[in-house]
């Protein structure tokens, strides 16, 4: 089996192989691995995976034209607009990413590419939470929900990007009261990550939270989690007139990338068949490209309407909804 292998910050002297690819990721090595080990089985094309958890934009700046990195693989809309910002990815024109990839969840610009989605949704207490309680995520900041809601910081990019796009459906004015509202209804202190809300919840703490779907179908595999998630139901709030809050997973090409034509043949591949297919059934994840079936279990959460808002226009305001956070002292 394929090894995940870290390689060197700096590229070396020694002449680049040619059927490999570098990737530099922001997902954890055992979600990538399954992918990997299907490409390289199909293709021969060896795939080497550094998995960096912060400062990917910095790494790659300091590396420059010398960075052996082809492919960067992100969670978050936020952290594919952050290297792009750098400048450090390129564009990449591809049919087949086109083709496989609606519109709004890739960059007009062609620098980034979502290869799965997850809804950012509320999980609910299966005994305090009346089914129909929850419609709309401007519902959340109302005073029936006072005392009631628990989430993670509001300032992680999961929920800076639905704050963006709360704004992008109203205005920033609008977006602040709600933040506010959301803060006033909180039940505790924001902490820890989803899945510890669902904990949280599991113990009482609060009735409702607001978190990422692909949790729950972790939770769900590991037995000492699985009973506090059984404890919850996924609820899929929309925006009013809109529908529910969708981010990504995605894929970006560096602006060195010394294995061109490899890194787009693996970036084609990713958005494939196979490869949805894998991160149905692994991560418990949305594919994007369109017929490719979810999961038995992530079918079974229902059927939601996406919000039809591109991405890019929701990761333009991120800088706009961090300043929200910060006003209305969310996590303090």
């Amino acid at each position: 089996m394929l090894r995940l292998t870290t390689f060197a910050i700096l590229a070396c002297s020694t002449p680049v192989l040619a059927q490999e690819i570098n990737v530099y990721s922001h997902r954890q090595p055992e979600l990538i691995q399954p992918l990997v080990d299907a490409f390289t089985a199909e293709t021969g094309i060896k795939v080497n995976v550094a998995f960096v958890d912060k400062g990917m934009a910095e790494r790659l700046v300091a590396e420059g034209d010398r960075s052996p990195a082809d492919l960067i693989l992100t969670v978050d809309i936020a952290r594919l607009m952050q290297v792009v910002e750098a400048g450090v990815t390129q564009p990449v024109q591809s049919d087949v990413l086109e083709a496989n990839i609606p519109e709004t969840l890739r960059d007009p610009g062609d620098q980034w590419f979502g290869l799965t989605s997850r809804a950012r949704i509320v999980y609910a207490s299966k005994e305090r939470v009346a089914p129909g309680e929850i419609t709309t995520y401007e519902d959340l900041a109302s005073e029936k929900w006072k005392g009631r809601l628990c989430t993670r910081s509001g300032l992680s990019d999961y929920n800076i990007a639905l704050l963006g796009a709360m704004i992008v459906h109203h205005d920033e004015a609008y977006a602040t009261t709600w933040a506010a509202g959301l803060k006033a209804n909180l039940a505790k202190k924001p902490d820890g990550g989803d899945r510890d809300q669902v904990k949280a919840i599991a113990a009482g703490e609060c009735d409702i939270a607001i978190g990422n779907t692909y949790y729950i179908g972790q939770m769900l595999a590991d037995p000492e989690q699985a009973p506090a998630a059984e404890m919850v139901n996924i609820v899929f709030p929309t925006f009013e007139g809109g529908g529910t809050h969708l981010n990504i997973s995605g894929v970006a090409m560096t602006r060195s990338a010394p294995n061109r034509e490899n890194a787009l043949a693996f970036m084609e591949w990713l958005s494939g068949d196979t490869a949805q297919k894998i991160y149905a059934e692994t991560n418990h994840e949305f594919p994007v490209k369109p017929g490719v079936e979810r999961s038995a279990l992530v079918a079974s959460w229902g059927e939601f309407t996406a919000d039809p808002i591109p991405l890019a226009e929701i990761a333009a305001q991120r800088a706009a909804a961090l300043k929200i956070m910060e006003t209305v002292n969310f996590d303090g």
